[in-house]
């Protein structure tokens, strides 16, 4: 059975949030229920998870394969002795990873995002009024500002709602990418203490090991000792009549 976690507290609920962000924007919308059924939890059979999400088992394993791609999931297979020996998958989903792939996609966008807007800032575009086809100043002086399409006019763009519209768009992304940060430096905390408590246990298995080492080699002493200490009985001739 894979082990449950529920999702109560408001730390859980964000993070819950931003992996249903980083699915939808792999596999589909229709495909962040997967991140209930997945999150906290771990070896989760692939048939439940189509029950649940009301799949065909092909329809769920394309958007598992689709996650797996991007490192986002990984499996485990068994094989079924009740149905025909067939192969089961059974599937983790790894949140630190899916946080990663967020942080990156959203320094891509911000990344896009800046661009346009010093664009937008720096240069001037004209644009037909009957169309909407838009160009940059040097191929609208190369078209002598006519529309290639209509032979209109081209009107010079105002650029003021562009440009509050694509800061507004970085702001936006500069906010979720602290909270992404956030989430990401608790995961990496969590994991870390969790290796730190998997690396102590180590140490004392390791230790108690050699601790039943010595004493059962010291007990083998003693036994050897003692048997090197018991007289030898005298061995008897016999005579020849």
């Amino acid at each position: 059975m894979p082990s449950r976690k529920r999702v109560s507290s408001p730390a859980d609920k964000e993070l819950v949030i931003l992996l249903k962000d980083v699915v939808a924007s792999i596999a589909s919308v229709a495909a962040v229920g997967l991140v209930d059924l997945l999150y906290g939890k771990k070896n989760v059979n692939e048939f439940l998870i189509a029950k649940k999400l009301n799949l065909n088992i092909n329809q769920t394993r394309n958007i598992l394969y689709k996650l797996v791609d991007e490192g986002l999931v990984s499996f485990i297979r068994k094989k079924d002795s009740k149905n025909g020996g067939w192969y089961t998958y059974y599937w983790t989903l790894d949140s630190s990873k899916s946080i990663a792939n967020l942080r990156n996609t959203l320094l891509k966008d911000m990344q896009h995002l800046e661009q346009k807007l010093g664009e937008r800032k720096h240069q001037r575009f004209y644009y037909c009024p009957n169309c909407d086809l838009e160009m940059d100043e040097e191929n609208a002086l190369l078209n002598n500002f006519t529309c290639t399409e209509c032979g209109e006019v081209l009107t010079l763009r105002d650029n003021t709602l562009l440009v509050q519209q694509f800061e507004g768009q970085i702001a936006k992304r500069k906010h979720q990418l602290v909270g992404v940060d956030m989430q990401l430096g608790a995961l990496n905390a969590k994991h870390s203490a969790l290796r730190q408590r998997a690396l102590k246990a180590d140490v004392r298995r390791k230790k108690e090991q050699r601790a039943l080492k010595r004493k059962a080699t010291a007990a083998a002493k003693k036994v050897s000792l003692k048997s090197s200490r018991r007289p030898k009985k005298a061995s008897r001739s016999r005579t020849r009549a």
